[in-house]
């Protein structure tokens, strides 16, 4: 048994080493979510995990939000960019292990778990939820993401 587990671990090993998706971080960018509003990447792909920075509810063409006072209007369309930056960087909403959901008001927990669900209706991902003073853009909601890679 030892024979077997250090071989797996010698080939894993070296799939490793072989592979630049996995020794180097990729940037990815896509037209079909908005922007970055500051110094950073829309995800970053790295050890076979995909990184999505914080995402706001805001349209991808006029960078601004559809609804400045309703959270499930802005956490749909958060969620929305989410999915279509993780498909860019060719993971899936199927494949997220971890989120992070940032509001501007605990009030709003309920109404941001009940569009939540929508995305993530089978086994959710790991997730923590916090109330902070101000977001960009003055949003009501930012959603930041980790996923599996392949």
């Amino acid at each position: 048994m030892n024979f077997i587990l250090k071989n797996s671990i010698r080939s894993f090993s070296s799939s490793i080493l072989n592979s630049s998706k996995m020794t180097g971080k990729v940037v990815v960018k896509t037209t079909n979510a908005p922007g970055a509003i500051g110094p950073y990447s829309q995800a970053i792909i790295a050890n076979n995990q995909v990184f999505i920075s914080g995402c706001l509810g805001i349209d991808k063409d006029t960078m601004a939000f559809t609804s400045e006072t309703d959270v499930s209007v802005q956490t749909k369309l958060a969620l929305t960019n989410m999915k279509n930056i993780v498909e860019a960087a060719g993971s899936s909403m199927e494949k997220v292990v971890k989120t992070t959901i940032l509001l501007k008001s605990m009030d709003d927990f309920q109404a941001v778990n009940a569009v939540y669900s929508t995305f993530f209706p089978v086994d959710p991902p790991a997730r923590s939820t916090f109330a902070v003073a101000c977001l960009p853009k003055n949003a009501l909601v930012e959603i930041e993401a980790i996923a599996i890679h392949q």
